[in-house]
């Protein structure tokens, strides 16, 4: 019985799926569902708040975060680090997190970014860098919560600035500085000035954030 029931699968199925082939092809597709289901537990687990700020330069990073509204929302959806910094999409989150490789090599081989003072130097690049990653994506994180067309607002104008105003404009263009230490925008960025504050909040002589950027 069990040997005419296979029979008649056999002649259902194309003479190139043999048996092996068959095998072969169910090994496979458990092995994809299984690889799928990784990739999407790993983007979960490295896309968290606890798993950004194992190293203490992100900590330093998260401080400001942990006060703004993204962390602290009136609607009380808070957006983690990677709801704002990983792609939609399993495949497009793991190629993100690969590229961000860099960092982790930058952070254990580089300079001492656990430092306060050589973390606040270099936070304009990291601002930039990220700024640029958003416009290139369009602010495609950004409008995984947000929606021109509902966007109102407590001014009353503010649907119509969306929709109108900034009907092209991709979310990062005008909204920046919501989460992290404000960073001003890299036309207007003066890098003495930024050293001169730098030196002024943690109690540095003159010069010396200079010293420190010349000798990395």
């Amino acid at each position: 019985m069990a040997r005419e029931r296979a029979m008649k699968i056999n002649a259902l199925l194309p003479a190139f799926i043999t048996r092996h082939v068959l095998f072969a092809l169910i090994i496979g597709a458990i092995f994809g569902v299984g690889f799928v289901l990784f990739l999407t537990t790993f983007d979960h687990y490295t896309s968290s708040e606890t798993f950004c700020t194992t190293c203490h330069s992100m900590e330093l990073v998260a401080e400001p975060y942990r006060e703004s509204a993204h962390y602290k929302p009136a609607s009380g959806v808070r957006a983690s680090c990677g709801d704002c910094h990983v792609s939609e999409g399993v495949f497009a989150a793991t190629w993100d997190h690969f590229i961000g490789t860099k960092d982790l090599i930058k952070q254990l081989f580089g300079n001492d970014y656990d430092d306060p003072v050589v973390n606040a130097l270099h936070l304009p690049e990291a601002a930039f860098a990220a700024r640029e990653w958003f416009a290139e994506r369009d602010s495609a994180t950004c409008k995984r919560c947000h929606v021109k067309a509902a966007i109102y607002g407590t001014r009353p104008d503010t649907l119509q600035i969306h929709l109108e105003d900034a009907k092209e404009k991709s979310c990062i263009e005008c909204h920046y500085n919501l989460v992290h230490r404000r960073v001003p925008d890299q036309k207007t960025f003066k890098r003495d000035a930024w050293n001169a504050m730098i030196e002024n909040e943690f109690g540095l002589e003159k010069g010396t954030a200079k010293k420190i950027l010349a000798e990395e």
